[in-house]
């Protein structure tokens, strides 16, 4: 017992000096939804409210009335959870149809529902792959697919982030080695070149497995060959939960063989009919035209002014401040501003590439999105 609190504590210590320690902070939801990132009362002694450009409910569906009403008579039908595993007796009527409209959505033969996204790439990567395999990653792809391959044991080859060049190289060294990518990364806001490399793929007899965590809801969905492809809930579609999409034999293996699925209670029923209702939603409701003006507007305002912006067309606009500490110290002023965006240190970003990463939404009104492209010109001047 004390040789670890030892290690606890020494690790402590180390993050501590590096500025790497991660705390949570504690936040309460204010009434209302004026904007899809909703003000939220700060966890301090002032209560002052903050303007919220962290979270990732991009098209402002977690606080949508409609979904809220879909998962209240979830509850009301089910309960609040499922009960037991998908295999036992936690598979239900409102996750089989949330899977169906999936499909729908994506044009896919079946889906398979997971308690988040992270469970669900390292369930995907477990699952297929073992040591005899070489699997082909772009450097930006997300932890829990490098953690689900470090566990399969398979040789893992990565290219430099969306180089063509590299990727080619490298599929010509392991013919038919699967190729995983995003379709929108989660720190840089920028996308893959998906025809490319499922032209490469279709070349050389690979797999392209892509985790649409970021992308799905926001751009249309890649027409092209595609082996398994990552959905999470709890961005565009504001809710909680993820899911694979593949083909029949994919999804079948899965069920059989993925103990992430296999020994997890099931995803809330009531979820799943949030979750699609709010699929439902992306369709009739201009969602998607408000949030790509929203991003217009946030990068026009920051040109005006002088700031250079990552290039990104999604939700996510880093700003690249460098330094762990500076970026620290400039979201920490955002903070007493009323302003709460998110600031990234290593290990999540490469060492020196600290940054503001500043996510809009449908809900964020002008007025907000201007008072903030100002006060960042304020504190950069």
């Amino acid at each position: 017992m004390t040789s670890l609190l030892d290690k606890m504590a020494r690790r402590r210590e180390e993050l501590a000096r590096g500025g790497l320690l991660r705390q949570r902070c504690c936040f309460a939801a204010a009434p209302g939804r004026e904007r899809l990132l909703h003000p939220v009362a700060q966890a301090q002694a002032t209560g002052k409210p903050l303007l919220d450009f962290a979270a990732n409910d991009y098209l402002g569906l977690a606080r949508h009335p409609k979904v809220i009403s879909a998962l209240a008579k979830g509850a009301e039908i089910y309960g609040c959870g499922s009960g037991a595993s998908p295999l036992v007796s936690g598979y239900s009527e409102a996750h089989l149809k949330l899977e169906q409209g999936l499909c729908r959505a994506l044009g896919a033969e079946a889906a398979l529902l997971f308690s988040c996204g992270f469970a669900a790439n390292t369930a995907l990567m477990k699952t297929l792959f073992s040591a005899e395999d070489t699997v082909i990653a772009d450097k930006l792809v997300h932890a829990s697919m490098i953690d689900g391959l470090r566990d399969s044991k398979a040789k893992i080859r990565r290219f430099a982030h969306n180089d063509m060049a590299a990727a080619t190289a490298l599929l010509a060294r392991h013919p038919g080695s699967a190729v995983l990518t995003e379709t929108v990364f989660s720190m840089d806001g920028d996308r893959a070149p998906l025809g490319k490399l499922s032209h490469l793929c279709q070349e050389h007899g690979s797999p392209l497995i892509l985790d649409d965590a970021h992308g799905f809801g926001l751009f249309e969905s890649s027409p092209l060959p595609v082996f398994a492809r990552l959905v999470t809930f709890g961005k565009a579609l504001g809710g909680q939960g993820a899911a694979i999409v593949g083909s029949q034999e994919l999804i079948d293996y899965l069920v059989a063989n993925a103990r992430e699925y296999i020994y997890s209670t099931a995803l809330s029923p009531a979820c799943c009919m949030g979750v699609l209702k709010a699929l439902e939603l992306i369709q009739q409701e201009p969602l998607l035209e408000r949030l790509n003006a929203n991003i217009a507007l946030f990068r026009r305002s920051c040109q005006a002014a002088g700031i250079s912006l990552m290039p990104s067309e999604s939700p996510i606009q880093p700003l690249l401040v460098g330094e762990s500490d500076k970026c620290m110290a400039l979201a920490a002023r955002l903070l007493e501003r009323g302003f709460l965006v998110g600031a990234i240190r290593p290990p999540t970003v490469p060492q020196g590439s600290a940054r503001l990463r500043i996510t809009l939404s449908a809900e964020h009104r002008e007025q907000d999105i201007l008072a903030l492209a100002s006060a960042l010109a304020e504190l950069m001047a």
